[in-house]
């Protein structure tokens, strides 16, 4: 469909290396985007989704760079710039966990959390929203969690972070708003990754149970969510929570 079109936009994609990440980067490309794909250690991932990215007909670059330092945020959007000549759609993909109970949780376990999950995504945002500000249009799109709105056991840290993205977007849904910017979150439940293949069979079957739709999601489940927000269908949808979560978290 020619409304869903994304042919000529621009959109920078963080922790695209794989699981989520990878799926909204390919599902952008689907639908006509260019991509700057972020990562923070290792291109080998990042490459092989150039090749796939380049074989729909769209551009791709890499760019390395660790978010939750303020400079190099900075760094990966002014390569954005240089490349492509504007930035149209911002994804905060960029994650991590290092999970642990509250009374033995060490601080810098908490503090890097906090930093890349968090503050990597004010960094992105403080950095594109003048370029957005200038265009008069632009669409940020903030990959949250459930657990930002449920809490966890054992992820303190991970979901106090992802609870500031919630409060993060919808702060700078209102600030930009008036200048054709939306600003979204989406808050994945438990979604078919590396984090979740590691966990036994039992355990997912556990989880399932919880789940009105008895079964864990895909990324593209989550990708597919991205691209309409990245799209002009979801023109006037802006500060919002959207859940991708078979029904686990009903607000």
């Amino acid at each position: 469909m020619q409304c869903c079109s994304l042919k000529d936009k621009t959109a920078i994609v963080t922790g695209a290396s794989r699981g989520i990440g990878r799926a909204i980067a390919l599902r952008l490309a689907d639908m006509g985007a260019n991509l700057v794909l972020n990562y923070r250690s290792s291109i080998q991932g990042t490459e092989d989704i150039i090749k796939e990215i380049e074989e729909k007909g769209v551009k791709a670059i890499a760019v390395q760079a660790d978010i939750s330092k303020f400079e190099e945020a900075e760094k990966l959007v002014k390569a954005a710039v240089d490349t492509f000549k504007s930035i149209d759609i911002l994804v905060n993909n960029a994650g991590i966990t290092k999970d642990g109970l509250l009374l033995r949780m060490k601080e810098e376990d908490f503090d890097s959390v906090i930093n890349v999950n968090l503050k990597g995504a004010f960094n992105t945002i403080k950095h594109v929203s003048g370029i957005m500000l200038k265009q008069r249009s632009g669409k940020i799109i903030n990959i949250s969690s459930v657990v930002g709105i449920t809490g966890n056991a054992g992820q303190l840290n991970y979901a106090a972070a992802k609870a500031g993205i919630l409060g993060l977007t919808k702060s700078a849904a209102r600030e930009l708003g008036s200048r054709g910017i939306t600003v979204n979150a989406v808050a994945p439940g438990f979604i078919q990754t590396d984090m979740t293949e590691v966990l036994s069979d039992k355990v997912k079957e556990n989880i399932k149970g919880t789940i009105p739709l008895k079964t864990l999601g895909s990324p593209e489940d989550v990708a597919n969510l991205v691209g309409f927000l990245a799209s002009d269908m979801a023109a006037y949808i802006t500060g919002q929570v959207i859940n991708v979560d078979g029904g686990m978290v009903m607000q």
